[in-house]
C-alpha cells in the first residue's frame, strides 16, 4: 500500500472526510509552493473545519424546514416600500436573539411576512443557531398528538429548545382552552430565554380575540409583546403582482 493510499485510509478511520477531499489536492500545492509543515497542517485543518461547519449548516437548515430560496438575499424590497430593507438587514444580524427579543411580521396575505421570517431564520442557522419553525395550526395538532401519546412534555422541551421558534400565520384561528395552556407554557418558557417571531394576517389588536380566556390572553401577549419588533407590512400581494395576468396588463 502506498503512502497516500495509507494515509487516506487513516483518514477516513478518523472520519476526516474534509480531509480525506483535498488532501491529494493540498500534496500537491504544498509540493509546488514549498509550503512549511506547519502551513501544510493548518490548510488540513481548515479543509476538515469547514467542512464540518458547512454539514452542521445544512443540518439546521433542514431540521427547521427552511427552503433553499427564502433568504435575505433572494426578497425583493423593492416590491414593498413599507418595507424598510435596513431595519430587516439589522434583524438579519441576530443581535435580537442574544437579548431574547421577539419579531412581529404583521400584514395581509402574500406581502412577504414569511419570506422575511425565514431569511431571518436562514440567518440564525449561518450563526449556528438552532430554529424551530412551526405552522401556527399544524403545531396544535402536532401538541394535541403529543399529549394524547405521552409525550407532549418532550415535544415541549424540544421546541423551547432551539434559539428562536418561529410561528407562521399566528392567530389563524380561534384556540380553545387547552390550546391557550399549550401556547402560554411554550411563551411563559421562552420569555426572556429565547426569541419567537411570529408572522400574522390578523392586526395585533385581534389577537385577545382568539382565546377563550381574556385573563390568560393579555398574560400571554404581555410576554410576547416585551420587547418586541413590530413590523406591520402594507400594501398588495407580492404574488398578485407578479402573476401573469398583471405582468401582460
Amino acid at each position: 500500500m502506498s503512502n497516500l493510499a495509507q494515509l487516506k485510509t487513516q483518514l477516513k478511520a478518523l472520519k476526516l472526510s474534509g480531509t480525506l477531499d483535498t488532501i491529494e489536492m493540498r500534496i500537491l500545492e504544498a509540493s509546488s509552493n514549498q509550503i512549511s509543515f506547519t502551513e501544510f497542517l493548518s490548510m488540513i485543518l481548515t479543509d476538515e473545519l469547514q467542512t464540518r461547519q458547512n454539514r452542521k449548516l445544512q443540518r439546521l437548515i433542514a431540521k427547521a424546514r427552511l427552503e433553499s430560496n427564502k433568504t435575505i438575499e433572494s426578497f425583493d424590497f423593492s416590491f414593498n416600500p413599507s418595507i424598510k430593507p435596513s431595519q430587516i438587514r439589522e434583524l438579519a444580524t441576530c443581535r435580537f436573539i442574544e437579548k431574547s427579543e421577539n419579531i412581529f411580521f404583521v400584514g395581509p396575505t402574500g406581502t412577504g411576512k414569511t419570506h422575511l421570517a425565514k431569511s431571518i431564520a436562514h440567518m440564525a442557522c449561518r450563526q449556528y443557531l438552532s430554529v424551530g419553525y412551526y405552522n401556527f395550526h399544524d403545531l396544535f395538532l402536532l401538541m394535541t398528538k403529543a399529549e394524547l401519546s405521552g409525550k407532549l412534555e418532550n415535544l415541549l422541551k424540544a421546541i423551547n429548545k432551539n434559539n428562536l421558534l418561529i410561528i407562521d400565520d399566528f392567530a389563524f384561528k380561534k384556540l380553545d382552552q387547552k390550546q391557550s395552556e399549550y401556547l402560554y407554557a411554550v411563551v411563559d418558557a421562552r420569555y426572556g430565554n429565547g426569541s419567537i417571531i411570529l408572522t400574522s394576517n390578523r392586526s395585533m389588536s385581534d389577537w385577545v380575540g382568539i382565546f377563550p380566556d381574556p385573563i390568560m390572553a393579555n398574560a400571554l401577549l404581555d410576554r410576547l409583546c416585551h420587547n418586541a419588533h413590530q413590523i406591520v407590512i402594507n400594501g398588495e400581494s407580492y404574488r398578485k403582482k407578479k402573476s401573469p395576468k398583471n405582468e401582460n396588463a
